[in-house]
């Protein structure tokens, strides 16, 4: 069965993102974690994405990598699925748990469909076959590290904006929700049964506290904390 046939995720990484990550790499800002317990593949991989200018740490088990002090900083993990005692599928559970914000593309040595179709589901980047295709696996990297990148710029800022929306009070919480959304400030009066003039006070107060410069900038605000998302 050949690679493109056991491949689940983008068919075609950007050559620019191939290229942007190559000079990140170059920084030493994009991080690999390689986790195979056939100590050659190990080797073989580590050399090929250190060629490539990734900084790469191999581990022989995915308890090694959680056991890692520096488990939380990797942009990407490659893991065989098929891995001794905790398999991939439960490494990438733990991932999922512990770094949300990590992206994992899987290699095997024997193609399951099943299986790399529940690997998608769950989050992985892609699902490739060994021998793996260098161009396949650096695509793949490319955009796992983007990904991982996002979402831990999201996550810092979530959490420095959750410390900031704390402060707020509960009427200035529910302003806050509620202009987010849309609404006119006499709208918004109404559903709190207050005057418009209040409304204009606590939205000041909101902006101010927020550091927000417009109502655009409390939108954008409103998405990171996830306001809106039930």
């Amino acid at each position: 069965m050949s690679i493109a046939k056991t491949r689940f995720g983008p068919q075609n990484g950007r050559a620019e993102d191939v290229r942007d990550i190559k000079t990140d790499a170059a920084t030493g800002l994009i991080k690999v974690a390689i986790i195979e317990d056939d100590e050659s593949l190990r080797q073989a991989l580590s050399f090929q994405l250190r060629t490539a200018s990734f900084d790469v740490v191999a581990y022989s088990s995915a308890e090694e990598l959680l056991e890692a002090a520096d488990a939380k900083e990797f942009d990407c993990v490659v893991a065989d699925i098929y891995l001794p005692r905790m398999n991939g599928l439960q490494l990438q559970e733990e991932l999922n748990r512990t770094v949300p914000y990590a992206s994992i593309v899987f290699i095997t040595g024997r193609g399951d469909l099943s299986l790399g179709m529940h690997a998608m589901r769950k989050g992985a980047v892609d699902f490739l076959e060994k021998p793996v295709d260098d161009q396949a696996l650096l695509n793949a990297l490319a955009i796992g590290a983007h990904r991982s990148r996002t979402r831990r710029t999201e996550q810092s800022q979530r959490i420095g904006l959750e410390e900031v929306q704390r402060s707020l009070t509960s009427r200035e919480r529910e302003v806050f929700a509620l202009i987010t959304t849309g609404l006119l400030n006499k709208q918004v009066a109404a559903k709190l049964g207050t005057t418009e003039r209040t409304v204009k006070a606590h939205r000041a107060s909101v902006m101010n506290k927020m550091g927000a410069g417009s109502l655009a900038d409390l939108v954008r605000m409103s998405a990171i904390l996830r306001i809106h998302s039930n």
